[in-house]
């Protein structure tokens, strides 16, 4: 055995033991920006799904006009979203800075953005650059992910820091 290989074996060992004590609690605060992001994108993957396919589904399999159909689904993504970004995604050891009801304001707020954003692309953009509504409405879900990831992490669900009271 090469000694590059032997040097490289407990470094692999010690990775897959990180990685294994992650998924079998990527809840642990532990992770911090890394376990926030994988549950950010778990989270986002149910919720896009649930979203994406109530819009669709109401979309090309009942008719609705796709505007009505993108705030059915957006509804339902919204009540989905806001309870696992609460309970699963933004965990930390200090309490969260905000009270749930001063969070709910604020998530609604991007909520609220993040919708005229979507409404309007769809909306606009299709004919504008010749391309079907869903796929300016799968482009448009894309780019505003990172976008709320900062804002949840840095304004929504933030712990507590030094001089700020507790969330009630």
């Amino acid at each position: 055995m090469s000694t590059a290989t032997a040097s490289y074996r407990p470094r692999l060992a010690q990775g897959l033991r990180l990685a294994q004590a992650f998924l079998r609690d990527p809840r642990s605060p532990e992770w911090g920006l890394a376990g926030q992001g994988f549950r950010y994108a778990l989270s986002g993957s149910l919720v896009a799904a649930l979203y994406v396919s109530v819009t669709t589904l109401l979309h090309q399999a009942f008719a609705v006009p796709f505007q009505i159909a993108l705030a059915s689904g957006f509804t339902v993504g919204v009540a989905l979203h806001f309870t696992l970004q609460r309970f699963f995604v933004w965990r930390h050891y200090q309490e969260f800075a905000l009270a749930a009801h001063h969070q709910a304001v604020r998530y609604l707020l991007v909520c609220a953005s993040q919708y005229g954003i979507t409404a309007l692309t769809t909306s606009q953009l299709p004919t504008a650059l010749g391309l079907p509504v869903e796929v300016v409405y799968l482009l448009t879900m894309g780019s505003l992910t990172s976008v709320n990831f900062i804002l949840f992490r840095g304004s929504v669900f933030h712990a507590a820091g030094a001089g700020e009271g507790k969330a009630a």
